[in-house]
Formats: structure tokens, sequence, C-alpha cells
């Protein structure tokens, strides 16, 4: 993987028809997608249950581009190598999950994979002053973790201070909620090049109607390059 600030699409499959996740991975690639974001959730540390790593591995052989996957879990460390043997391109924990998020991200690096740390709404920048050598990305949660389809929080305030913070360093700002062709300009221009869109991409396609994912994910990164953030 190598780096670069472009504005990257990644459709969240938690938004994909879930008896048919292989041929979702194709379309939405095929369409246009970057990258593939895969939404782990506990029902501990957010209230929903979803994907684990024999969910993950399954969708390995099916993505080609990079496979971004998102632990909102609790305890991180006890897994990472599970997901790093299912295939993750990219493992993010949050920094609430534990008390201990460096040792999270040595660990998730020493896999293998990139390492990602997100940040919930309630949680500010400065959280990851400390732990920004050791991460590949910074994902800003723009909804409170849980649930797709959620109304977008503004963390463009949040967003431009990582950005500065950041610098030069080849570290991706993620966006993960809420984010469609009406939000991904605000975000896009305070800073952040990756943006994770679930209902935004899928609504009103299926794997029959596959254009539709392209003219969604089309209609994201027009706004979001709009602004030449």
């Amino acid at each position: 993987m190598s780096f670069d600030r472009t504005i990257k699409i990644a459709p969240s499959i938690l938004s994909a028809d879930f008896a048919n996740f292989g041929a979702e991975i194709q379309a939405i690639e095929a369409q246009g997608a970057d990258w593939v974001h895969v939404d782990v959730m506990d029902g501990h540390f957010v209230p929903n249950l979803t994907f684990g790593p024999p969910a993950v591995k399954a969708f390995r052989p099916h993505v080609k581009t990079v496979m971004d996957v998102h632990l909102m879990i609790a305890p991180v460390d006890p897994y990472i190598q599970a997901y790093a043997d299912a295939g993750a391109d990219i493992l993010t924990a949050h920094v609430e999950a534990g008390a201990h998020t460096h040792r999270t991200l040595q660990a998730i690096r020493a896999a293998g994979m990139k390492a990602g740390v997100a940040l919930n709404p309630g949680t500010p920048a400065e959280a990851v002053e400390h732990l920004l050598d050791l991460a590949d990305l910074v994902c800003v949660m723009t909804v409170n973790p849980g649930f797709g389809g959620q109304k977008f929080i503004d963390m463009t305030g949040k967003v431009r201070k990582l950005r500065q913070m950041i610098g030069d360093r080849p570290i991706h700002i993620e966006i993960d909620g809420g984010v469609d062709p009406q939000t991904a300009p605000l975000v896009a221009a305070a800073g952040a090049d990756v943006l994770v869109a679930g209902s935004a991409v899928f609504k009103g396609g299926s794997v029959d109607t596959p254009e539709v994912y392209g003219a969604n994910i089309h209609a994201i990164r027009a706004a979001a390059e709009s602004t030449n953030g």
C-alpha cells in the first residue's frame, strides 16, 4: 500500500446485502471503491454485534483493493492475530477501548498490518497526539459507533486539529459516519482523505444494478474533490 492523500472512498459493507457479501464486495470494487471497510462490533464496546474473524476471512478472497477492518470491540489485543490471519490490511482500534493503546498499535504493526486508531465523537484529537508515530491512520467517528445510517456529527474542527498534528507524517485521516455528498466536502476541506460511507453508497442499488453504487461513489468523490481539500 503506497501512501497518498487523494480522496479514497471506503464503502462499509455493514450496509450491504448480508446474504450476498462476495458479490457485493466485487460490485463496489468494480464500481470504483478504493477500499472495503469492515465494521467489527462486539455488543459490548458498542450496542451492536456484527462480524468476527471467520467472516472477515471469508470476505478476504473477494477484496482486491484494501480491506480496512475497524474494531469496535474491547478488549482488542487478544484478537489482533486472528484478524491478521483473516487477512486485514489495516486494523483500527479505538483509543477508548483500553488503557494501553500504544501497546495495541505496536502489536497490530508487529502482526504485519497497518495500524489505525479511532476516536469517538466525545474524544478530543489530543488523545492520539502521543500515538501518531505508531499510527498509519486516524479514524474520526462522525456518529456514535454502533449502527449505520445515523446523522452526521460535525467534527471538522477535530479533523483540522489532527491534520495539523500529523504534519508530513504518512498518516491517513478517515471519516466514519454519515458521509454523503453533502458532508464529504466539509471533512475533505478540513484534511480528511478516506471517507467511509455505508447507506450513501448502497442505497438504491444491488448486485443486479451495481451502476447505482458507481453513481453513489462518484457523487461522494466528486463532492469531496470539489473542495481541493
